[in-house]
């Protein structure tokens, strides 16, 4: 029986590599997930008969909740809101992780069978997966909006919490060299602080590096998954953490460097705090703001050679990816050649415009990243930006005093001509005001995005 667990572990540690891998690419990622989800059926079998000695009612209500919420996300939660949710999925699997290690803690104590490494793995696991919980409600809180986007800070704050982690590492030592003394009072201490430390860890960091946080935090809670694993002696627990913490420090290391930032200036850095009268800060450009009507950027999109599309985060908001593919189609009737530029932090978590234009069937072939991109925008007749403001604004190459200067940006000032759809000239969720909106070969369109693509479509046939 032992060694039939053992391959049903395999296999499922199989299936999740394999799932991982089909991931790369849009064209395979349905069947990325189906192989991974089919890995994580076959471990909980697994799982369900080697530990045989539990509640067969409470697993089966705890599946049907849990069958209901998935199902209940993945129908009901719009393209919005994908980033708070995985922020929150994510930071239930951190606090999961440190529950299960608490619980394995608790149990070894009451049974005086606890060695120093295990206690040193179980502590690690609690203090990582607290952080990574309540650091990701925080970041949900912040996508949803229910807390300021902006950071917040306090005096001394990075000194407070360095004294919150040695704290914590100290009562973990203590807790693990212990011996046969071991103190629930400090447990609780111990896993009060590791929560706080999650919060006051994200409560400075900007709004506009939410992506990057929950690519961190989505690393956290894979190696305290890991560390579970190594606690419990489960391999498909360590290979399952293993690959979403290496994962995500990869995507976290390559969405700093698309910011051009290093991960402790993200950390620690208090993005997107604008000073009063800094270069770049909200209301100081004295610039005259040009509007277009439905008409004119119809006209303009429709004799253009070469079309650029990029979408940003206001594109999500209207929920207007389906229009933005009949625009494409529209224009690619006419001869017109349309392409799409993504910058690799748009909108709000990794991938977001890639993910919200393959679900309006926008061809994969057609959406070029920025690096690839860039070069093309001294031969671009017609730019149209909706709602991508902080990956577009060009002070962030020609203003050294604003927050956003040093990051790569797509370079749509550089095309003959740009349209911008916003609601309004509100700032991005970085808070930076940007000059890309005076430049006088920009014009604007304002008004709900879907609305005005729809109204661009009408007009096309009359011209």
């Amino acid at each position: 029986m032992n060694i039939l667990l053992q391959v049903g572990y395999l296999l499922t540690a199989i299936l999740f590599i394999l799932g991982v891998m089909r991931l790369r690419s849009p064209a395979t990622a349905r069947s990325g997930n189906l192989i991974a989800a089919s890995g994580m059926v076959i471990a909980f079998i697994v799982t369900v008969i080697r530990y045989h000695s539990f509640s067969w009612g409470l697993i089966g209500l705890t599946l049907i909740l849990g069958a209901i919420a998935g199902t209940y996300a993945a129908k009901k939660v719009r393209m919005t809101a994908m980033p708070q949710m995985v922020a929150l999925f994510n930071g239930m699997g951190g606090g999961a992780a440190s529950l299960v290690s608490i619980g394995e803690l608790h149990s070894n104590w009451v049974h005086g069978i606890s060695s120093p490494g295990a206690s040193i793995s179980a502590l690690l696991t609690v203090l990582i997966g607290s952080l990574s919980f309540t650091g990701s409600l925080l970041a949900f809180a912040k996508l949803q909006e229910w807390v300021s986007g902006r950071p917040i800070t306090f005096g001394g704050q990075k000194l407070f919490n360095g004294i919150l982690l040695l704290i914590a590492m100290v009562l973990g030592i203590y807790m693990s060299v212990s011996g046969g003394r071991q103190d629930f009072t400090l447990l609780t201490i111990y896993v009060i602080l590791a929560a706080v430390l999650g919060f006051l860890v994200v409560l400075p960091i900007g709004g506009a590096d939410m992506p990057v946080v929950i690519s961190l935090l989505n690393a956290f809670t894979g190696l305290a998954a890991a560390a579970t694993g190594f606690l419990l002696a489960n391999n498909v627990l360590i290979i399952a953490g293993a690959l979403v913490g290496a994962s995500g420090t990869i995507l976290t290391q390559q969405m700093s460097r698309a910011m051009n930032r290093p991960i402790q200036n993200i950390i620690f850095g208090a993005f997107g705090k604008v000073a009063s009268g800094a270069p770049g800060a909200v209301g100081e450009s004295d610039g005259v703001v040009q509007t277009a009507n439905v008409e004119d950027v119809a006209t303009i999109l429709a004799y253009a050679r070469n079309v650029v599309i990029v979408p940003g985060y206001g594109l999500a908001v209207a929920r207007a990816q389906q229009e933005v593919r009949q625009l494409m189609e529209k224009l690619s009737e006419r001869g017109v050649n349309v392409r799409f530029g993504i910058h690799p932090v748009a909108g709000r978590m990794p991938g977001h415009m890639n993910v919200l234009l393959a679900e309006a069937d926008v061809p994969y072939d057609s959406l070029y990243e920025m690096d690839a991109i860039n070069p093309q925008f001294p031969q671009t007749d017609v730019v149209l930006v909706i709602g991508a403001n902080d990956v577009t604004n060009p002070a962030a190459r020609n203003q050294p005093g604003s927050p956003l200067y040093g990051m790569p940006i797509l370079n749509v000032d550089q095309a003959q001509r740009v349209i911008v759809l916003k609601r309004g000239m509100n700032p991005g969720f970085a808070g930076i005001d940007n000059p890309l909106y005076t430049n006088p070969k920009t014009s604007m369109l304002f008004g709900d995005a879907k609305s005005s693509l729809s109204q661009i479509i009408r007009a096309l046939d009359e011209v």
